[in-house]
């Protein structure tokens, strides 16, 4: 027998530190190779840890609520490895000596590093070393919970004695559709193991799944509300005239990326007002469509269609700096990003390729994309290679406002509130649906005639919808 460490993975997205949200396991319970032992919010979002081996859990290092370097120790488990007899009084906060250089990926470790970081300021010390035999856990055992589900025997697609490659959303989809990844042909970048290659051995198997991807869901709510209850805790006192949140994951990343832009692009914001009543029918009518049933129809899917139309107009709008090279790169795909508030702070995913979809696509995109946010399940690929983004503040009521880029984007739209107003029509004053627009955009990419012209024809195709036909 011998005592395995698991230390905090980099996920692949150059992550120093996540936040342990909830613990999955307590020492004593059994956990088996590809289950998922944790969940961790880091400065992007929330991810579920899978353990890379069998055995029994020794220790929890680190209680739920603290933030880890990546790196360091967070789980042992006890493994039934045979090895040399080591001395009773063996530490497992110990550090083995590096070997070979491992894959940088969730559920292997990583190499160690040369950066040099600062203390933690009141880091707390790890709360279970092993001493003469006995551990001290972060909570005492709890009765053995009953361990994941084991992987569907394996049929071999990887060499004898390798373990797949793999990231954890991939480790996590596989274990919900009953797919061993041993069995998945890898067709990823130094033989890891995609999405597509697991749902590819998912459509080939014959047997019906059910039971094992119910087990994964089940536990979500849990994990969603983690995050959500030290906001609640305090309770109102009136003596108490301050209270100090720590800034951290979500909320930490995105005030640092809105300084960095606001200090790094030169926002110019343009605005227009006009009239979206023809929009506002055209939605209740594509609502009553049989073709359109059962997918979303809502104003912010025309507005997309509407962002995606002028950029086929305009397509210099879509670009970013390259600072470093000093080149303008013109993009030739759409990845539109739609901000979304979230317990954890302000997201913006983006849809894929938003350019290519048909309306019911993007309607797909747009559902599936707010389902994640409001789950925390965004993974951080969601929100990478943006390109231009719409942030909806009309649904709070807001008229409109002046947004800051997205990192690496060139333009942000910003769409306020439809109101009931008086409004010339036809020569006489009638009550139509009226709405303002802002643009946002980088005055290094954008002049203020494209600019203009861009955000002219967003209006113009939400104020006579028949040019999503016309124009496109």
């Amino acid at each position: 027998m011998t005592i395995r460490e698991f230390k905090m993975p980099d996920v692949g997205e150059g992550l120093t530190e996540a936040e342990i949200l909830k613990w999955y396991v307590q020492p004593g319970d059994t956990v088996t190779d590809g289950q998922v032992v944790c969940e961790v919010e880091t400065a992007k979002a929330a991810v579920e840890l899978p353990i890379p081996f069998d055995g029994v859990v020794h220790a929890l290092l680190f209680e739920e609520g603290t933030t880890v370097d990546v790196g360091q120790v967070i789980i042992s488990v006890q493994t039934g490895e045979a090895q040399a007899p080591a001395p009773a009084a063996a530490a497992v906060e110990a550090e083995p000596a590096p070997a070979a250089r491992q894959p940088v990926l969730v559920g292997y470790g990583v190499s160690e590093s040369s950066t040099k970081r600062r203390p933690r300021k009141a880091a707390p010390a790890p709360a279970v070393a092993a001493q003469n035999g006995t551990a001290a856990p972060v909570a005492a055992p709890a009765p053995a919970a009953p361990a994941a589900p084991a992987p569907l025997p394996a049929v071999p697609a990887q060499p004898s004695g390798e373990r797949p490659l793999a990231k954890p959303p991939v480790r996590k989809l596989a274990k919900d559709l009953g797919i061993d990844l041993a069995s998945v042909v890898p067709t990823g970048d130094g033989g890891v193991v995609t999405r597509e290659d697991v749902h590819a051995a998912a459509a080939a198997a014959i047997t019906p799944r059910t039971a094992a991807p119910a087990a994964a869901p089940a536990a979500a709510p849990a994990a969603v509300a983690a995050p959500v209850a030290p906001a609640a805790a305090p309770a109102l006192d009136a003596s108490v005239r301050e209270t100090r949140v720590p800034v951290k994951g979500v909320r930490k990343v995105t005030a640092q990326a809105m300084v960095g832009s606001a200090f790094t692009a030169p926002h110019v914001t343009e605005f227009i007002t006009f009239d979206v009543t023809r929009t506002m029918k055209l939605v209740q009518e594509l609502k009553a469509d049989p073709d359109l049933a059962g997918l979303r129809i809502n104003p912010l899917l025309l507005i997309a269609k509407a962002v995606l139309v002028a950029i086929r107009r305009n397509p210099d709008v879509n670009a970013s700096w390259d600072e470093a090279a000093q080149e303008i790169v013109l993009k030739h795909y759409v990845n539109l990003g739609i901000a979304a508030a979230t317990p954890r702070g302000l997201i913006v995913p983006n849809i894929k390729d938003a350019h290519a979809k048909t309306l019911g696509e993007l309607s797909e995109s747009l559902s599936a994309l707010v389902a994640t946010a409001r789950d925390g399940k965004t993974s951080p690929a969601d929100m990478q290679n943006g390109t231009i983004t719409i942030t909806n503040v009309g649904v709070f009521g807001v008229d409109t406002g002046t947004p800051i880029l997205n990192p690496g984007e060139s333009a942000i739209l910003a769409v306020g509130a439809i109101k009931l107003q008086p409004w010339v029509h036809k020569g006489k004053v009638k009550p139509r649906h009226v709405t303002t627009l802002a643009l946002s955009f980088d005055h290094r990419l954008i002049d203020g005639e494209l600019g203009s012209r861009f955000l002219a024809d967003i209006a113009s195709v939400l104020e006579h919808p028949r040019r999503l036909i016309t124009w496109s």
